[in-house]
């Protein structure tokens, strides 16, 4: 019988109704209760190390987390994470760098509506979750949702209020999950970890960009901040109509060493600052970072685990540009 973890964060999947809305209130233990097949089929202990609607998720909450993985690591064949929706995604992304290449399953799910309503979709989560984690060939970091298993840093939250509320971003799920079942579109080999990374620096965040933004948001950012996540126009477009105010004031950024890393806010297909001027002008000139197919979400964390383990620009540039985890898929034009 395999011996799982189940690691309950809180969420809507642990929510009940309180005097202001909807608010974590159950537990770990009360999470299993509501699916008794879960603790027939496996040998199953939980900890609750936070109780936090995800919306007041932090980077030192993940740590957290990783933290208790690492904890109980030896001593389990996988681990069970109940979360939030709104910031699975980054969650997911966040232990995807601070475990790295584990050979036991690292499972992220939760539910629309909480496990306590009728017409849930939080006890089939719950329990996909647990299957996907009790089969053998499961491993790494991935999210189990509404029967799909994303990989951690390819998952993105595309709908508010629907079952079906992630998408895999340019990358297959790696299985479906049906009545217990696993049936896996991508096999991959048992990789030879796992490897902790412990240390995050909170201090980055996105900015969306939008017609007429002017440099001094750009301005105010860079008194707080180590690095900025640009969510550009189109395939890497970042206006200049401004006088080149705007292109100025991001070369502050790397004059004072901090980083520019440019994604796209279109959901799909990534960056190519290289196609138009208006790209063009920003790779050469400022010295930002291309996040190509990365997940705007997965760049802004992976500048946090960076950021935690260097400031220098030549290894944080290469750190940037590693592949983990399917982060950064390899296409013509890649990093050069």
């Amino acid at each position: 019988m395999k011996k799982l973890l189940l690691i309950a964060t809180g969420g809507t999947i642990a929510s009940d109704h309180g005097t202001t809305g909807l608010t974590p209130m159950l537990d770990a233990g009360a999470l299993l209760k509501h699916v008794p097949k879960i603790s027939e089929m496996y040998q199953v202990d939980a900890v609750q190390p936070v109780n936090l609607d995800s919306t007041n998720m932090r980077p030192c909450d993940w740590l957290t987390i990783a933290g208790s993985i690492r904890k109980y690591y030896s001593a389990y064949d996988g681990f069970v994470v109940a979360h939030g929706t709104d910031t699975m995604a980054y969650t997911a992304s966040a232990l995807s760098y601070l475990i790295q290449l584990s050979p036991k399953p690292i499972v992220l799910t939760g539910a629309q509506k909480s496990i306590v309503t009728e017409d849930t979709d939080a006890r089939i989560n719950l329990y996909d979750a647990f299957a996907y984690a009790a089969d053998p060939g499961s491993h790494g970091v991935s999210i189990v949702f509404d029967g799909r298993v994303i990989t951690g840093t390819r998952a993105r939250k595309v709908r508010t209020k629907s079952r079906n509320a992630f998408e895999s971003v340019d990358f297959p799920n790696l299985a479906m999950v049906r009545d217990g079942r696993i049936f896996r579109y991508i096999p991959m080999a048992r990789p030879e970890g796992p490897f902790f990374s412990d240390a995050i620096d909170a201090s980055v965040a996105s900015v969306k960009l939008t017609p007429g933004i002017g440099a001094n948001v750009f301005t105010a950012l860079r008194m707080s901040l180590n690095a900025l996540v640009v969510e550009s126009f189109g395939v890497g477009g970042v206006p200049n109509s401004d006088g080149g105010a705007l292109v100025e004031e991001i070369k502050k950024w790397r004059e004072e060493n901090k980083i520019v890393a440019v994604t796209t806010q279109v959901p799909y297909e990534g960056s190519d600052m290289g196609v138009y001027e208006v790209g063009r002008r920003v790779l050469d000139e400022c010295g930002v970072l291309e996040s190509y197919t990365m997940t705007p979400e997965t760049a802004v964390v992976k500048l946090m685990w960076i950021l935690g383990k260097t400031r220098d620009y030549d290894e944080i540039k290469r750190l940037f540009y590693t592949p983990v985890a399917n982060d950064l898929l390899m296409h013509t034009g890649y990093y050069e």
